[in-house]
């Protein structure tokens, strides 16, 4: 019998390799200079004024800036960083008020962690602005900061508004370039998702990755474009022109699949036009013709995608050619349109009352700070505010796994405190702590796109210093620093993690079933319904949005792929469905353009079996944790255009897990 290998047992499990694997991105200098700038500079001028605690206090501020400093947009960059100062300066001043206060202290902090996980469920901006929150409460209530009461809240904003400031310098020379450079990026993506549908040979696995590509990009380009829309009263023509294009690559997208699941070949010169339309989105707004570099008609050896790609492009050369782009997109936009701001606050904040996983988290991050609160305010333990810090940065909900976000801190924090260790050690305090805070801060923006544990390793020496030079403590910190990580990460895996049941038993198969739901009412609207014949609009955003909450599912099963076992085994073996539920809708697009360019339309039942096939999947994920293959027998024609679909719904339907 074979032995292990004696160091097999020593190696760390694959959930946590993948969790500690850096994800490949780009560096961002620009914001990486952003914040050395913001962090040190406030501490620069407290130096120079004789009260470097000032300082400090600004630059933690403006970390809290360059923490909520990711969105591309100048316009969304205003609400990402300016309203969570807002609600910073809130959590502080509340934090100081009972500051030393005991019992109160822990029932305000825990009341305040109620209302920002609660918070955290609305949105993206939400989910900052409820951090904040909490972030300050808990370092005002746990740390004497210097001045008055409102000192220290004006103090942050400030440095909040610094980073706000800096990231807006650009912003009268670079109006609309990030939301040309969203669609243009579209663009360019949905070019190579034309190379890899029409390929001779390309691997299956190849297009599934292009595809969801150009599905992050379209979110992306369409969060850009139509958020700043619901900020514009007038019809801007070049805001619009955007627009247009955006709905005019949508027939591009549906005749992809059709090529791929058909094996039909594009001409090379399509994706080249593609790119083309790229470069010219990117330069500007200006309607010049574009030399697409097309022929005048697609040859005649090839298939119905090609023919509706090449029409396609046609349209969107002729809208980006446009010179009265407003009349391209009528008032409602083809593929909607963001309500107006106060019904959408209305609507979220009646949203977040009703809902139960809302209410569930807020629950469980209360729960959680209250007993790291408790633990600082009535247990002698030094600076121990970093415990409730611990806690809500462990359990923040849309960063990912509870469990793999406790172990990544410990790490990031012991490889953090490294660090921090060597700098207050080796470095007097005073001036040497601008150019060390200048060069710290820098890492934080280069790293936090890697992962969390690298993330945490950069904040944590940063936060450190800036702490020392408020408490003049030095290399005393360390250590404690270190407990107190650990402490926040075992309270938050026993009282946020193990005691809940929905953490350790798998609920992703809920929102897959609702895909797959929608996916059933994808193929009714594809091929008609008892109404009527098919609405093309309706079908668009019906498609749009299927692919989006497909993308939003990839992300939380990735997130489910880092959980220890059985979580973690669970999604893995779920994962294939994922990818055959995303193949439905590529099929169902597929034989709907090919039924749009000629070919025999499917009979009412043929698709009433499809639907019928869908909806017993559907049913079936929400009351089983565990897979099991279903056979499947359709009786429609085999040379019918919905043949492929029927294959992929026969496949998905086979797919099984392992027990246990």
């Amino acid at each position: 019998m074979r032995r292990r290998a004696p160091l097999a047992s020593l190696a760390p499990p694959p959930w946590l390799v993948r969790s500690l694997r850096p994800q490949p991105a780009p560096v961002p200098w620009a914001a990486a200079a952003r914040a050395a700038v913001a962090m040190s500079l406030p501490l620069a001028i407290g130096t120079a004024a004789g009260h470097p605690a000032y300082g400090a206090l600004a630059s933690m501020g403006a970390l809290s800036g360059v923490i909520g400093d990711t969105a591309d947009a100048y316009r969304m960059r205003i609400l990402n960083i300016a309203v969570p100062q807002l609600f910073g300066a809130v959590g502080v001043t509340l934090g100081s008020l009972v500051h030393g206060h005991g019992w109160t202290a822990v029932a305000a902090v825990t009341l305040v962690a109620l209302v920002s996980g609660m918070m955290s469920t609305i949105g993206a901006v939400a989910s900052v602005s409820g951090l904040l929150l909490l972030l300050n409460a808990v370092i005002g209530a746990g740390l004497p900061l210097p001045g008055a009461w409102w000192l220290a809240p004006v103090l942050m904003t400030g440095g909040g508004l610094l980073v706000l400031a800096l990231a807006l310098l650009a912003w009268p020379l670079r109006s609309g370039v990030p939301e040309r450079t969203a669609v243009a990026t579209a663009y360019r993506n949905v070019a190579a998702l034309l190379e890899a549908a029409g390929a001779a040979h390309a691997r299956e696995d190849a297009y599934d990755e292009a595809r969801a590509t150009v599905t992050a990009s379209l979110n992306k380009a369409y969060d850009l474009v139509l958020a700043r829309r619901a900020r514009d009263r007038g019809r801007s023509p070049d805001l619009v022109r955007l627009i247009a294009e955006l709905n005019a690559i949508t027939p591009v997208v549906e005749a992809a699949p059709a090529a791929h699941r058909y094996g039909e070949r594009l001409p090379p010169e399509l994706p080249r036009a593609a790119r083309r339309l790229a470069d010219a989105i990117a330069r500007g707004p200006a309607p010049d013709p574009v030399d697409l570099g097309l022929p005048g008609a697609v040859p005649e050896h090839y298939g119905a995608a090609a023919r509706a790609v090449y029409q396609a492009l046609r349209h969107a050369a002729d809208t980006l050619a446009d010179p009265d782009p407003l009349t391209a997109v009528p008032a409602d936009d083809r593929l909607g349109r963001p309500a107006a701001l106060r019904v959408r606050a209305r609507r979220a904040t009646r949203n977040v009352m009703l809902s139960g996983a809302s209410w569930r988290y807020g629950l469980r991050l209360a729960l959680c700070i209250g007993i790291a609160q408790a633990l600082v305010s009535l247990v002698d333990v030094p600076r121990s505010y970093w415990v409730a810090l611990t806690v809500t940065f462990v359990l923040k909900p849309d960063f990912g796994s509870v469990f793999s976000r406790a172990v990544l801190r410990a790490l990031g924090t012991a490889a953090g405190l490294v660090v921090a260790a060597a700098v207050l050690s080796a470095v007097d305090r005073g001036w040497w702590d601008v150019p060390v805070v200048l060069v710290l801060a820098a890492l934080i923006p280069a790293l936090t796109p890697r992962g969390y544990g690298y993330q945490t390793a950069a904040i944590t020496p940063v936060i450190l210093l800036l702490s020392d030079v408020l408490n003049h403590q030095g290399f005393g910190l360390v250590l404690p620093r270190l407990l107190d990580s650990l402490i926040g990460c075992a309270i938050a895996l026993v009282a946020g993690y193990l005691l809940w049941p929905e953490s350790w038993h798998t609920r992703i198969g809920h929102r897959l079933a609702d895909a797959v739901a929608d996916t059933a009412e994808y193929v009714e609207c594809a091929f008609g319904s008892p109404g009527g014949e098919p609405d093309p609009a309706a079908r668009a955003r019906m498609r749009r949005r299927l692919y989006r909450d497909l993308s939003d599912i990839r992300t939380e099963f990735q997130r489910a792929l880092s959980e220890p076992p059985p979580m973690g085994a669970r999604a893995a073996a779920w994962w294939p469905l994922v990818v055959a539920v995303e193949r439905i809708v590529d099929a169902t697009t597929a034989a709907r353009v090919r039924v749009r360019h000629g070919a025999p339309a499917p009979a009412g039942a043929e698709a009433g079996e499809v639907v019928r096939q869908l909806r017993d999947l559907a049913d079936g994920l929400r009351e089983v944790e565990v897979l099991v293959p279903v056979p499947v027998e359709f009786t429609g024609p085999e040379d019918s255009v919905l043949e492929p679909l029927r294959q992929e719904v026969a496949a998905a339907r086979a797919i099984a897990s392992p027990r246990g």
